[in-house]
C-alpha cells in the first residue's frame, strides 16, 4: 500500500463498502449520510414498517391529551413509535418530558424535531428505562407509555407499581416489508458487505428475507439486547456496537476489512 492510499484511509474507512440500512425515514437518511461521509454506499431497504394500531381512536385521544399537556412524561421504546408520532404530527408540549429507550429512538426523535430528556445510561430496555424514571421521579407523575402491539407492558407495570399514573397505548403493529429482488440478490451474492441490525423485529426480517447470507457479510447489531434478539431469531451476529449510537454501529463495521477487497477484480 503506498503512502498516498494510507493517508486517505482514515477519512474514508468504509470506502468500497455497500451497507444495508434496514430502516427508512429520517433515521435511515441520517445513517445513510453518515455512511456516505465515510466512503460507503448505503442501500436503504426498510425491512419493517408500522401499520395503524387496531384501536386508532384510543391512540388519537391519547395524542390529543398529550398535546394538551395532560402528561408529565411520554415514553418511547422504539424508533417506529417516533415514526407514528411524526405521521400523526403529534405535538409534545414543553411541559412534557420525553424518555427514549435507546440511541436509535433518541436519534429518530431529534431527526424529526422532537426533544429527548432521558435515555437510560446503561440498560437500553423497557426495564432499564423504568428503573431510571422511578429513580428520577419519587413523586407520582402522569406518564403516557406508547408501545407496539407485541411489546410486553413491562414499563407500564413497573411504573404503575411505583405509584405513577400510567396510560398505556398501543401505537402500532409492526409489519415486515419485502425487499426488492435486486437487493435480495445483492445480499445473496455478497455484493452487500454489511447489514445493520437495529432491533429484534429487524433481525427477524433479515433472517426471514435473506435465508442465504454469505459467511463474510458483516452483520452488525446496535447493542447487546438486539444481538440477543437476533441470535434468538436464528441470525448470526458478527459484531455488537460498543456505543449504542449510529456512529458506534458504523464504527463496529469499519473495524472489519472489506470482504472480497482483494479478489474484486479477479472474478
Amino acid at each position: 500500500m503506498n503512502a498516498h492510499s494510507m493517508a486517505s484511509t482514515p477519512q474514508k474507512p468504509l470506502k468500497g463498502w455497500r451497507v444495508l440500512v434496514p430502516r427508512g425515514g429520517p433515521w435511515g437518511d441520517s445513517v445513510a449520510a453518515t455512511l456516505r461521509s465515510q466512503g460507503a454506499t448505503p442501500v436503504i431497504a426498510p425491512l419493517i414498517n408500522f401499520a395503524p394500531s387496531t384501536d386508532q381512536a384510543t391512540l388519537e385521544g391519547a395524542l390529543a391529551d398529550l398535546a394538551a399537556g395532560a402528561f408529565d412524561w411520554v415514553t418511547l421504546t422504539s424508533a417506529t413509535t417516533v415514526d407514528v408520532l411524526y405521521a400523526y404530527r403529534a405535538v409534545i408540549p414543553a411541559s412534557t418530558k420525553v424518555a427514549a429507550v435507546g440511541e436509535t429512538t433518541a436519534t429518530a426523535l431529534t431527526a424529526v424535531g422532537y426533544r429527548v430528556d432521558l435515555v437510560p445510561d446503561e440498560d437500553n430496555s423497557a426495564a432499564g428505562m423504568a428503573s431510571q424514571l422511578i429513580d428520577l421521579e419519587p413523586e407520582p407523575r402522569r406518564i403516557l407509555t406508547l408501545r407496539s402491539e407485541i411489546a410486553k407492558p413491562v414499563l407500564t407495570r413497573r411504573l404503575s407499581e411505583a405509584g405513577h399514573d400510567v396510560r398505556s397505548v398501543v401505537a402500532y403493529r409492526t409489519v415486515g416489508v419485502p425487499v426488492t429482488e435486486r437487493i435480495a440478490a445483492d445480499v445473496r451474492s455478497g455484493r452487500i458487505n454489511a447489514i445493520l441490525v437495529t432491533s429484534g423485529s429487524v433481525a427477524e426480517q433479515v433472517q426471514l428475507q435473506f435465508p442465504e447470507i454469505p459467511e463474510e457479510t458483516v452483520i452488525a447489531a446496535i447493542g447487546p439486547r438486539t444481538a440477543k434478539d437476533a441470535r434468538r431469531a436464528g441470525l448470526g451476529v458478527s459484531v455488537i456496537a460498543r456505543e449504542q449510537t449510529v456512529d458506534g454501529l458504523i464504527a463496529a463495521v469499519s473495524s472489519f476489512p472489506l470482504p472480497h477487497a482483494t479478489d474484486e477484480f479477479s472474478v
